[in-house]
């Protein structure tokens, strides 16, 4: 008796502690019930503290792991992570267009938690004009925002405004996350003139490293599940609260989340 399943792609780099990036990816694209495939742009060394090295692949590699997987496992969604460099977010654009890849959700890491920058200056530029049009959704915290609009955001109308501003330039929805505000956990999804603001208690917990992978990650995974974008950005959070909520405490900095809180059976144990 065979099964399918709904299929993923992450796009990102490695984080070998294993709580950002790809390896976060690929545990909650499991958590929410799609099978996950991966595309590495960049080797990092990391952990919870700081990023030591990066190391990007080179665009022939790049383009031969995304011909490998879409020419074998059609994905129902795709999600980007860390670029690196302008010439790999081309090779990403082009691909993404000619395997007329669908529900592309992209994390436009721009510099670490840690402060490292991830993305060279010419390939956010390159994002903007070549990746973002091409996605469903984009995914950037208030600093990313600002940096990609323009508009310095100090209030919710600010992050309207910004929002705005970047869906009308790229044709995508974007959901501005609200992670490095105070009070509530409050994100901003705008889609086609319409925003919508999901809250979620703010947990008392210094680990959270790699929310902003594990959060649009989710988001792709019920997309490939086909929810609508609202449901979709509403169960995602609801996860990654859970997943910050479980409490892990791993390492010596801002530790990772637990993926895994909502698993259960025999192989758990």
């Amino acid at each position: 008796m065979s099964r399918n399943l709904p299929v993923c792609l992450s796009i990102a780099g490695s984080d070998p502690s294993g709580g950002a990036g790809i390896d976060a990816d690929l545990k909650t694209l499991l958590a929410n019930g799609v099978y996950g495939c991966a595309v590495i742009t960049a080797i990092t060394a990391q952990n919870t503290k700081t990023v030591s090295a990066i190391s990007p692949v080179s665009a022939e590699l790049l383009q031969a792991q995304l011909d490998s997987v879409f020419s074998d496992i059609t994905p129902s969604a795709v999600k980007i992570g860390m670029t690196g460099n302008a010439k790999l977010v081309h090779v990403i654009a082009r691909c993404l267009k000619d395997w007329h890849a669908e529900n592309v959700v992209c994390d436009p890491v721009l510099i670490s938690s840690s402060g490292t920058r991830l993305t060279e200056e010419a390939a956010q530029d390159a994002m903007q004009e070549k990746l973002f049009p091409l996605c469903r959704l984009i995914t950037p915290n208030i600093p990313e925002a600002e940096t990609l609009s323009g508009v310095r955001i100090l209030s919710d109308d600010d992050r309207i405004l910004a929002a705005k501003s970047l869906s009308e330039k790229t044709g995508s929805a974007v959901l501005v996350k609200g992670g490095h505000a105070a009070g509530l956990a409050r994100d901003l999804l705008y889609e086609a003139g319409t925003c919508t603001w999901f809250e979620a208690e703010r947990i008392d917990n210094k680990n959270t490293h790699g929310t902003g992978c594990t959060l649009s990650s989710a988001i792709a995974a019920n997309l490939a599940k086909y929810k609508d974008l609202k449901t979709a950005v509403q169960r995602a959070k609801e996860y990654l609260t859970g997943a910050i909520r479980a409490g892990l405490d791993l390492g010596k900095g801002s530790g990772p989340l637990d993926h895994g809180y909502a698993l259960s059976g025999e192989f758990t144990e």
